[in-house]
């Protein structure tokens, strides 16, 4: 794999991503963005979209009637939420904001939502779900969320926290669970993920910034103070020739 950006290509040379005026690419790497698509809304699902449906795809929990459990709704959360509706299945996502509910079930179609420091709203959901994808990136504890899996259910991180989380064995050896990870997606896939998208008029939810508010966009980011991404406007930050 050779990242868009900041590391070495074949040839030695350096990669500067898509932030440049002009760029060249290899015919093999092009992704075919259908007309009904927005550019804007679109491009995060070059990167959180084939991020979630990727594992929804090669984990076979793209089947409709299958139940979803979300954990966290952010820029990844957000896109599992409409990726997995649109593919029939029942959606909880699991957050620790209880703010959160009226944006997962009102605006994003979720069908439930819990908050996973609720001892008793966990409880009562113990056992109901083929699977989870766990998008957050913050230490959170693994045991609870093996618990709301039914057997032979499958727990999927996309989320990558800085520290080790604690995994107990038995509750998975008892209910012969699972706990697997997915990175991103192939051209193939990512084709693939992007037609999906233009078929059932999925997009991210997004702001549009210029290029020179990059640096506030940051400050933001690091407050999670956006919903749920930032896409630079390129075209209209370009300075005439």
């Amino acid at each position: 794999m050779i990242l868009t950006y900041g590391v070495k290509y074949y040839d030695g040379t350096t990669t500067y991503g898509g932030y440049s005026d002009i760029m060249v690419s290899d015919e093999h790497f092009v992704i075919k963005i259908p007309d009904n698509l927005p550019l804007d809304g679109g491009a995060p699902l070059l990167c959180a979209g084939i991020t979630v449906y990727s594992p929804l795809k090669y984990y076979g929990l793209d089947k409709a009637g299958m139940h979803l459990g979300v954990v966290g709704l952010g820029g990844l959360g957000h896109m599992a939420v409409k990726f997995a509706k649109a593919m029939g299945l029942k959606v909880t996502v699991i957050s620790t904001s209880p703010n959160k509910k009226k944006e997962a079930m009102d605006h994003l179609g979720a069908d439930a939502f819990l908050i996973s420091r609720n001892t008793e709203e966990m409880e009562l959901a113990m056992g109901t779900m083929d699977g989870i994808i766990d998008t957050v990136s913050a230490v959170h504890a693994l045991m609870p969320l093996i618990g709301l899996l039914k057997t032979n259910g499958k727990l999927i991180m996309v989320g990558a926290p800085e520290k080790p989380l604690e995994l107990d064995a038995f509750p998975i050896l008892l209910g012969r669970k699972m706990v697997g990870g997915s990175n991103t997606g192939g051209i193939k896939e990512t084709q693939e993920m992007i037609d999906f998208a233009a078929k059932h008029n999925i997009v991210a939810d997004i702001e549009v910034i210029p290029m020179d508010y990059v640096n506030t966009a940051m400050e933001r980011l690091l407050k999670a103070d956006v919903k749920y991404r930032f896409v630079i406007d390129i075209a209209n930050s370009l300075k005439p020739f």
